[in-house]
């Protein structure tokens, strides 16, 4: 853990919230410890419920770095990674992520018990699902 790059972490939470945006920020360091990229939540000025920073890393490194570049590298986060994003840095073959506050906390500090889930029903119709699925 470097505290160096998580106190950039929220630094840039700080950044965006005097932007207009909820606070958080997240910067993604090199397997050589080069900082490779920086972001902040816009999700309100960009009117984007998906506009986490993480996210926005995510997507960054699926899109820019090899496998093993990837798995080399780590996320410093000012918050623990929501569902979405937490989903989207799995894909993304970031290697570790590094975060201040947990979600936990976050919610303890904004008096706020979560999102609540959706409600699902499923699964149906599997032998018409699975077609598409054959040979993917």
């Amino acid at each position: 853990m470097n505290e160096e790059h998580l106190r950039r972490a929220i630094a840039l939470a700080a950044e965006a919230i005097a932007g207009g945006n909820p606070p958080f920020g997240s910067l993604l360091v090199g397997p050589d410890g080069t900082v490779l990229v920086e972001e902040r939540n816009t999700t309100s000025t960009d009117n984007d419920i998906t506009a986490h920073p993480e996210l926005k890393l995510a997507r960054w490194a699926a899109r820019n770095l090899d496998k093993a570049t990837a798995a080399g590298t780590t996320m410093y986060t000012s918050c623990e990674p929501c569902g979405m994003c937490a989903g989207a840095l799995a894909r993304s073959g970031i290697g570790n992520v590094v975060f201040a506050l947990s979600g936990k906390q976050l919610n303890e500090l904004r008096g706020f018990p979560g999102f609540p889930g959706v409600p699902t029903d499923g699964p149906h119709l599997y032998e018409e699902a699975i077609r598409p699925i054959d040979g993917y």
